[in-house]
């Protein structure tokens, strides 16, 4: 079974940075892809960052710039560097791995303050 815990939320300084990190069990494929998603209230699920096993990644263009995926495949461990956080970065933020289907941890509350 596919586990994700998620550490490392929190209220940011204006501007300033979190590094949310996630942890995936021993039966994660270091091949398959990881990311990051966002649901603030009220709003769909989103997608901020992915990153592939070849260490390619995507960004939500909201974000391009500011945030980044840094991915440690023989920890299974995937964090969000997330630098000159905004208001509208407030979100809860879910890590994600795709094996077959999508699993999902269980959210990490980020706020960013103006």
């Amino acid at each position: 079974q596919v586990q994700l815990v998620e550490s490392g939320g929190g209220l940011a300084q204006p501007g300033g940075p979190l590094r949310p990190s996630c942890a995936a069990s021993i039966r994660t494929s270091s091949s398959a892809p990881m990311g990051w998603f966002r649901q603030a209230p009220g709003k769909q699920r989103e997608l901020v960052a992915r990153i592939f096993s070849g260490g390619s990644t995507n960004y939500a263009d909201s974000v391009k710039g500011r945030f980044t995926i840094p991915r440690d495949n023989a920890k299974k461990t995937v964090n969000l560097q997330m630098n000159s956080l905004k208001p509208e970065d407030t979100a809860v933020y879910y890590c994600n791995v795709r094996m077959g289907k999508d699993y999902w941890g269980q959210g990490t509350q980020v706020t960013g303050s103006s």
